[in-house]
């Protein structure tokens, strides 16, 4: 796929204005404290993986409205659970789960705790599968989890997956061997919105790291791309003609833009300038508008890949999230290898 967005000068200077509804910071208040109640834990069980080097728990944490989401949290197996490990929260992508508790090393592997939430009512389009069914996902909309109660704030499968996600950040801190003090929220694609949702979302933050994030920049995303999960929207709207006005009022409250401008966390992001699922004048216009609301000054840092679609940096740029996160909180091990240029 050949260059289709706005050129890289352009793109670093974008920075559109979201459309917010005026009772946006009041919604999402509401939300979180109706889910806020009670220890965030519902179980916690050690199983068995055949790894010799990283220890794992299920886990089910209090989501939104309650329910309870799954999760993997992991730990190298050589530290004891008594000492406090800085933890990383990380998101799945669209249409994923938590799938197998071996299949995401790299961050346990890098000497953090590690919570993977599984995606409520996902997880059959790709990897390994889920285990959180979502009891909410009645109202009008189609079957897929992009359009599923499109038509109103209230019953939009994102209202309570954004949720799930700020909850997964209280469940962390309540687990064993997390140190609550160092905690980042780390995804790609739709966990890359969920990362940035969270930064937004919870101002204690200590670091997110985006990659390629969906819901950002979502109105100028509809134009451009026909991939889903975008291209699932613009079909849904292609059949029910009148539903715009409707569908972009509640996609107005989970833009991954006003998320951003109300961030603290320090943050690094990764962008491919060829990606037609996540166009990338959405990732340049939240990080351009990255924490301009909060009052903060964090440090903040993006990464193109001028020739890369979707997949970005891919596992080069996931060699200098690791970097940066070492350098962030002073965690790197020895001796280290060469890092990309």
């Amino acid at each position: 796929m050949p260059a289709f967005d706005l050129p890289l000068a352009e793109l670093e200077r974008h920075r559109p204005e979201p459309a917010e509804p005026p009772d946006f910071d009041a919604f999402w208040r509401a939300t979180l404290d109706g889910a806020a109640s009670g220890d965030p834990l519902v179980s916690v069980r050690e199983v068995a993986t055949g790894l010799r080097l990283t220890r794992t728990w299920d886990v089910a944490f209090r989501g939104f409205a309650g329910d309870p989401v799954r999760a993997w949290y992991s730990r190298p197996a050589a530290i004891p659970t008594a000492e406090p490990l800085p933890a990383v929260v990380e998101y799945a992508g669209y249409g994923r789960g938590r799938g197998l508790p071996h299949t995401r090393l790299t961050w346990v592997n890098a000497g953090y705790a590690h919570l993977l939430m599984d995606n409520r009512g996902q997880g059959d389009q790709y990897g390994c599968g889920g285990d959180t069914p979502d009891p909410h996902a009645s109202a009008p909309g189609g079957p897929g989890p992009a359009v599923r109660g499109l038509l109103a704030p209230h019953t939009y499968h994102y209202r309570r997956l954004v949720t799930d996600a700020v909850r997964a950040v209280a469940a962390v801190r309540a687990l064993p061997g997390a140190d609550a003090a160092r905690t980042a929220a780390v995804g790609n694609s739709q966990g890359g919105g969920l990362a940035l949702a969270v930064a937004g979302l919870v101002p204690d933050l200590a670091a997110v790291l985006v990659t390629a994030p969906f819901l950002c920049g979502i109105r100028r995303a509809l134009d451009l791309t026909d991939a889903s999960p975008y291209g699932e929207i613009a079909a849904y709207l292609s059949v029910h003609r009148g539903a715009e006005q409707a569908a972009c009022r509640t996609l107005s409250y989970v833009e991954g833009i006003s998320f951003a401008r109300r961030a603290h966390a320090p943050a690094h992001f990764g962008v491919g300038l060829r990606d037609t699922v996540c166009p990338p004048s959405g990732a340049y216009a939240a990080f351009n508008r990255y924490a301009e609301l909060s009052g903060a000054d964090p440090r903040k840092e993006i990464r193109a890949y001028p020739f890369n679609g979707h997949e970005g940096g891919d596992a080069v740029h996931v060699r200098r999230q690791l970097d940066w996160l070492h350098a962030e909180w002073g965690t790197a091990p020895g001796p280290v290898s060469p890092r990309p240029a």
